[in-house]
């Protein structure tokens, strides 16, 4: 029968102390000193793989953003950097992420995250412009930057997503010196808003119609350009063109009255021929160049039927035209190549009755899914559908809160400042003082803890004497 030896107590207890791992630090550890506290791992990513740290942040929508640059001081001057803001824009803009519908009703503009799952219409905060008089409209969307408008003498840029806000101050009429006012019946104005890549200004388009006693009924046109950089207007050359933007009887909504659209470093608008020969009555795409500052003709695809309705748009940052045809269908073509005739691309044609299980007279295209394969269609100012490119068919979106017709708008989150228009420029002044007020209000909370902890500490003393 084999022996077995039993241990007491003491031996099983000087076991158990061996086995435990030791307090004392290791060989490796030796040379580190006690008060050091180990470097959180954030930091360390931060200061060893910046690029890696600013492509993750250009991927977050402007919110988070915000947040981020209370981290330390050099995150807060990596998403104010110039070069960070340009980033995220552009990346925002390929993704087709961070988009955002702007919702105008009779009073109010609304804001609908088309990134969020739940579709929830919710007003937008800091409108510039609200008035109880009035209905703020939106003439333009372009890198962020919303151009409102109440009135032609109540006219601002404003950021959503940073709430930064930009008065255009007004500019008055000028009327040419052979201009009868009393021969004047009534003048029509036509804005339009974008960004100028070559001197990395954003400007503002606006130029007015005048209408009278004559054959025509066309008398003058008065072209003037708002600069953010100089924050003035200035007048330019006239309108070249025997066209008119006329306005349809009905002044519907979905003329965008009068309001022109941003692709390609110019402002577009659909204009009508005026005269008397085969093209009288014919529509045309009228462009004008920030940079240049002049207009120009776009060439028009070549339709598959004259017998509908044209208008012009943006998708994908890219020119498109839609046309809708006796409340049956719309043809959506896209523009890949600007000014090149031929790269006009037939994206789709949208059935009424059979893809939209909706009656709906006009439809407009407003942008991109993420994954691309999607567009986003408004549908007579009343509601909005997904339209899947490859398997041609619709989803209807319900959003909570939204007024019951509405006019759009697609607005991306960007951290675009308004000082000084550049497309990347940083408010330096603005963020100089914002962080000394931070500082201001540390320090008085930090002083108010001080007093309020000495003040216990006497009461304490108070109490043992």
């Amino acid at each position: 029968m084999p022996l077995v030896l039993c241990k007491n107590k003491e031996e099983e207890e000087e076991e158990e102390e061996e086995t435990l791992p030791s307090s004392s630090p290791s060989p490796s550890r030796k040379n580190i000193p006690k008060d050091s506290k180990p470097t959180p791992p954030l930091k360390t990513l931060m200061m060893l793989f910046p690029e890696i740290t600013t492509d993750i942040l250009s991927r977050l929508p402007v919110k988070s953003l915000k947040r981020f640059r209370c981290v330390s001081k050099s995150w807060c001057k990596e998403i104010d950097s110039p070069y960070f803001i340009n980033t995220h824009l552009k990346r925002s803009s390929q993704a087709h992420t961070h988009l955002n519908l702007i919702l105008r009703d009779a009073t109010n503009l609304c804001t609908v995250d088309l990134d969020s799952p739940d579709f929830t219409s919710i007003e937008l905060k800091n409108n510039p412009l609200k008035s109880d008089d009035c209905a703020t409209e939106v003439m333009g969307s372009c890198n962020g930057l919303l151009a409102l408008l109440n009135s032609d003498f109540s006219i601002a840029l404003y950021n959503p997503s940073t709430r930064e806000k930009k008065m255009i101050p007004v500019s008055p009429l000028e009327l040419p010196n052979d201009l009868d006012d009393s021969k004047v019946s009534s003048l029509f104005n036509f804005y339009g808003f974008g960004h100028d890549p070559i001197n990395e200004d954003y400007k503002v388009v606006r130029f007015i119609h005048f209408y009278g006693d004559s054959p025509d009924g066309f008398f003058h046109c008065e072209v003037k350009v708002y600069s953010l950089k100089s924050n003035s207007w200035q007048r330019i050359d006239d309108y070249p063109y025997d066209l008119r933007f006329i306005l349809p009887p009905d002044y519907h909504p979905h003329c965008r009255r009068g309001y022109g659209v941003f692709a390609n470093s110019s402002v577009h608008w659909k204009a009508t021929v005026v005269g008397k020969g085969k093209e009288n009555g014919s529509d045309m795409i009228v462009a004008f160049d920030l940079g240049a500052e002049e207009f120009k003709i776009i060439p028009q695809p070549d339709y598959s039927s004259n017998e509908h309705e044209m208008n012009v748009g943006v998708l994908g940052g890219c020119l498109c035209v839609f046309c809708n045809k006796n409340c049956k269908h719309v043809e959506i073509w896209v523009m890949k190549e600007y000014g090149v005739k031929e790269s006009w691309t037939h994206l789709c044609t949208v059935i009424a009755p059979l893809q939209v299980k909706e009656f709906w007279l006009y439809a407009r295209p407003l942008a991109y899914s993420k994954g691309g394969d999607k567009i986003l269609l408004e549908l007579d100012n009343r509601f909005f559908v997904w339209y899947d490119l490859k398997r041609r068919k619709s989803k209807i979106i319900r959003i909570r809160g939204a007024p019951p017709i509405f006019i759009a708008e697609i607005c991306v989150g960007s951290l675009v400042t308004l000082n000084g228009g550049g497309e990347g420029q940083t408010s330096g002044k603005d963020t100089q003082e914002k962080r000394k007020t931070r500082k201001k209000r540390a320090g008085n909370r930090w002083f108010r803890m001080q007093t309020w902890k000495s003040m216990d500490m006497e009461r304490m003393v108070g109490d043992l004497y």
